[in-house]
């Protein structure tokens, strides 16, 4: 990639913390060192702020910089194993922090479309992989409304989706 308007990158237009994800990229590649100055580029563009500081998956990314050389600055990057593998953090000033989605990059192009508008969309507890999960759903498309009641119902912890209560039978 050579520029930020090749970007394949969805935000959530107000930032408001209200997901585990404020948006996703899809990179085309796991090479850190090619596909991280696009980004940041991108979301120094976007944002109208600088990055200063990377997090990712050591396990998910190859070819990981110390620093990525960026106009007027070097932004830090760091490596974890305790980040989720489909996350990357970025922290921006006066931003607490900003989670994207990583889509992998062998998506198949409608399923990254899809991952890229639903990230955008979830509010709530719905993780990394609940979102590339139902992006990948091979049904017909479902309206928005439907997609975020599906991903909403989603059991946080079993990966089930949740059921009606049932109702009591003696009354």
């Amino acid at each position: 990639m050579t520029g930020s308007e090749e970007v394949r990158l969805s935000l959530d237009p107000d930032l408001a913390r209200r997901g585990a994800v404020d948006g996703a990229w899809w990179p085309a590649g796991y090479d850190a060192g090619a596909e991280l100055p696009a980004l940041i580029a991108a979301i120094d563009q976007r944002l109208e702020r600088r990055v200063l500081r990377v997090g990712l998956h050591v396990d998910t990314w190859h070819n990981i910089p110390h620093r990525i050389a960026a106009p007027g600055r070097q932004v830090r990057v760091g490596w974890f194993r305790t980040i989720d593998p489909h996350l990357i953090n970025l922290i921006i000033p006066g931003i607490e922090h900003i989670n994207l989605l990583v889509i992998p990059p062998d998506t198949t192009p409608a399923a990254a479309e899809k991952a890229l508008d639903l990230a955008t969309r979830c509010r709530g507890r719905t993780r990394s992989g609940d979102i590339l999960t139902a992006a990948d759903h091979d049904g017909p498309a479902d309206t928005a409304a439907e997609e975020e009641q599906r991903l909403a119902g989603w059991d946080n912890e079993g990966g089930r989706t949740r059921q009606p209560a049932r109702e009591d039978p003696t009354l």
